[in-house]
């Protein structure tokens, strides 16, 4: 975080990454970072900082989850929140981008969403401790690991929350260790086309056909195949298109204009995708 003066006020400038500053891994791993200047968030983060560098009481915040306080049980929280909203009979839906699933509460959260009917989807890359389409239990949820030329180590939550969805982002994840022993941070992503941004990373990773694994039910794994005559790109190559076209569109300062077409094209190309997998 900057803080620096504007004008006639202060400002707090901030960046919430889910990975580390660290240029080696920069050229292997894929991540995702928030630069703002949202003055809620600014003033959670200057909460943090006097927290861990003064004798400051540990803070509730304004927007964002900080471990080891008041994540936890916000996703806690917000699973449970889900299970409320489908038991009122309007759509429910979790999806969690993470490396590892192993924190015995969330697990067990999660497997009383499903119980109860709630869309669970799961991308995780290493360790996870749900098991999906367990008869009774997990019918509904649905876990997959991304195994390609990047590593995947983004950390993305989403909820859809009876249509006023939420998006968050941050280094955390779903693990003892870093929901209740280290300082880490999860942050909303409000902007719409940001949240534009990770509903692509979502649909188009839970949808590849290529660098896909499925966890079964008894906990291992089967890759997906695709077919002779399927044209589509790995998640990674798809993502990857869509940098370098943006980076082209903004060497003609089009790219906003440029972002709705993208959108819009790959958005297409998934439901072509999915309609020829039915």
């Amino acid at each position: 975080m900057v803080i620096r003066k504007d004008y006639s006020q202060l400002r707090r400038y901030y960046h919430i990454g889910t990975g580390n500053y660290h240029a080696g891994t920069a050229r292997l791993y894929t991540d995702l970072g928030l630069l703002g200047c949202d003055e809620e968030i600014g003033q959670d983060l200057t909460e943090l900082f006097n927290y861990l560098t003064g004798y400051s009481p540990p803070p509730s915040y304004r927007k964002i989850l900080a471990a080891p306080y008041t994540l936890k049980q916000s996703l806690l929280n917000k699973i449970e929140r889900e299970i409320k909203i489908h038991h009122d009979g309007h759509p429910a839906h979790i999806q969690m981008k993470m490396n590892a699933l192993e924190d015995h509460d969330i697990v067990k959260a999660l497997y009383k969403a499903t119980q109860a009917g709630v869309k669970v989807e799961l991308i995780v890359r290493d360790t996870c401790r749900f098991r999906p389409g367990i008869p009774g239990l997990s019918e509904s949820g649905s876990v997959v690991s991304i195994v390609g030329r990047f590593l995947e180590h983004a950390r993305i939550s989403y909820f859809l929350n009876g249509g006023d969805e939420e998006y968050f982002i941050g280094s955390a994840d779903l693990m003892q260790r870093n929901l209740m022993m280290r300082v880490e941070v999860l942050a909303p992503v409000e902007s719409p086309a940001l949240r534009q941004e990770l509903r692509l990373i979502l649909d188009v990773q839970l949808g590849d056909k290529h660098n896909a694994w499925d966890m079964r039910s008894d906990g291992t794994y089967e890759r997906r195949i695709p077919t002779e005559d399927d044209k589509s790109l790995n998640c990674q190559e798809t993502l990857i298109g869509v940098v370098e076209r943006r980076l082209e569109a903004a060497k003609k300062h089009r790219e906003k204009r440029m972002r709705e077409k993208l959108m819009y094209h790959f958005k297409q190309r998934l439901k072509n995708n999915n309609q020829d997998s039915a």
